[in-house]
């Protein structure tokens, strides 16, 4: 299936039917459908033919979001580009792509004005919602069209009888540690990952799915199963979590995902327990490690919907999975020794624990997660020495550390680069950030290592107060001795009013141990 037959299937159980929803404005799966056969026209009428890159720069947005029916339809391939990118990022990965066509929003206007000139290969700029010959938009000049201009026509292109390997989008993996790269995923990949999604989790008739994270990642890939079971998709354009919890008994919202960090600030909010989610089947997390206290907490206060994905943009979503009814024993009780894993290995991907030289481990020893199987991408954009790296000895190598228990449950424990290495023991940060969440005065943290003349490395741990505590960093050691034993245990604590972190939420490593490189040079 394409991208654009899960939105074609939706509409063959209904077209009247909500189909994407935003501040009370509703399109129709029919309103979605003609709108997209009027962007593959447009794209056809400048110039895309199959297998053309079109990027879309957008936040949250319905017409955006229809873009991507439209790319596919034309039998182009989606380039979702970050709008938190720095412009730099951003021009690099249309170059970098080969981008030929940017669908834009007028508000990231003076950003595509940056960044035009140093893009030859973008022939047509298209503003989503401003003309740019109409003085509303006084930086949109040059190549770039208007909505209405792009888009007027309603002619239906023949249907494009693309196969499962044909490329559907390709999707920066950002550009942390040196130049981004270009992961290529295929219409047969996010087919595996859609089937895993409605095997794996429970789906009814018509869900609808609330996406507040951005559709430009884990947010907008899981839209697919939703259409697919002919279900609504209420976009939040800005992430709100007090407008989240108000949507949710408004729409009767079934399914939603946010990574942990915002989790955490739902559970923050004074509201929460008074709101009615009563509605809710499935809450999915993911995209960071999520604290267990924190997760046993939602299981109590938001309900037994929690619901955990582990994936990775190479192998979208669904490597592993928990559902709801797995946050559970037999007998009803939170099983609280489970929460910390990522699940099992989802039926259509084979998983293993690779050592070193590209031998199997067994249960219980730890090592490098690898993967096989339909989900893994087809490879790096133009790059096959990375492709080539990433799938040595014949598997997926995720650069996950974790070990598989005797009951097949996946546990990461970090990842390889952010393992410390103190007094010749390897300590994994996850772990001590897990004990470090379990203190109540505690919102989030981070667990580096920093060089040390006597251990190599020191354990640090860098951590954001909840409102109106005080940590006091002694204290704080000594419960996570208590817990974990003083190996493992921070030999220094700082306390930062919040943690840097990446357009998604991740919090960034990289740039905390580049903060307190300068702190320590600016010292010295």
């Amino acid at each position: 299936m394409r991208l654009v037959d899960y939105l074609d299937k939706g509409a063959s159980l209904g077209p009247d039917a909500p189909c994407l929803t935003t501040d009370g404005e509703t399109l129709s799966y029919a309103d979605v459908q003609e709108l997209s056969y009027r962007i593959a026209a447009g794209l056809a009428a400048a110039g895309v033919r199959p297998g053309g890159k079109v990027a879309i720069l957008s936040a949250n947005d319905p017409i955006a979001f229809s873009c991507v029916f439209g790319i596919s339809r034309a039998g182009a391939v989606w380039c979702p580009i970050n709008p938190r990118n720095e412009a730099a990022e951003n021009r690099e990965l249309l170059d970098q792509f080969d981008c030929e066509v940017l669908i834009y929003q007028a508000a990231f206007a003076p950003l595509v004005d940056r960044i035009r000139v140093a893009v030859p290969k973008v022939h047509t700029f298209v503003c989503l919602d401003a003309d740019p010959n109409s003085g509303q938009a006084p930086h949109l000049i040059g190549r770039s069209v208007g909505w209405d201009a792009f888009c007027g026509g309603v002619s239906q292109p023949a249907p494009d009888l693309t196969g499962p390997d044909e490329l559907a989008l390709i999707v920066g993996t950002g550009g942390t540690t040196g130049r981004p790269k270009g992961v290529m995923l295929s219409n047969g990949n996010l087919e595996t990952m859609t089937a895993l999604t409605l095997m794996g989790y429970p789906f009814g008739e018509r869900p609808v799915y609330l996406a507040l994270a951005p559709l430009t990642h884990a947010a907008g890939v899981l839209c697919f199963p939703v259409l697919a079971s002919g279900g609504e998709i209420v976009i939040m354009r800005t992430p709100d979590v007090h407008a989240f919890l108000e949507l949710i008994p408004r729409h009767r919202v079934t399914h939603t995902f946010l990574p942990p960090t915002l989790i955490y600030m739902v559970l923050a909010a004074e509201e929460l327990d008074s709101t009615d989610l009563s509605s809710l089947r499935c809450f999915w997390y993911g995209a960071a490690p999520m604290s267990v206290a924190r997760l046993e907490e939602a299981l109590q206060r938001i309900g037994p919907v929690m619901a955990q994905l582990f994936g990775q943009t190479e192998a979208p979503m669904m490597i592993s999975i928990l559902p709801p009814a797995d946050h559970f024993d037999a007998d009803g009780n939170i099983a609280r020794a489970r929460l910390s894993s990522a699940g099992r290995p989802s039926p259509l991907v084979t998983t293993a624990i690779m050592a070193p030289d590209g031998s199997l481990l067994p249960h219980g020893e730890r090592g490098e997660i690898v993967v096989r199987g339909s989900l893994v991408m087809q490879g790096y954009y133009r790059n096959p020495e990375a492709t080539a790296d990433a799938s040595r000895h014949g598997w997926h190598h995720t650069g996950d550390i974790g070990y598989l228990d005797e009951d097949n449950y996946l546990y990461i424990v970090d990842r390889a680069k952010d393992m410390i290495i103190t007094g010749g023991f390897n300590v994994y940060s996850t772990e001590v950030e897990q004990a470090l969440m379990a203190h109540p005065a505690v919102r989030d943290c981070a667990v580096i290592g920093r060089p040390d003349d006597k251990w190599g490395e020191r354990v640090v741990a860098v951590v954001q107060q909840q409102a109106e505590t005080e940590i006091d960093p002694d204290e704080l050691i000594a419960f996570v001795k208590a817990r974990i034993g003083s190996v493992k245990a921070p030999k220094e604590v700082l306390v930062w009013p919040d943690l840097p972190r990446s357009k998604v939420g991740k919090v960034l490593k990289s740039d905390i141990k580049a903060q307190l490189a300068l702190d320590l040079s600016a010292s010295s």
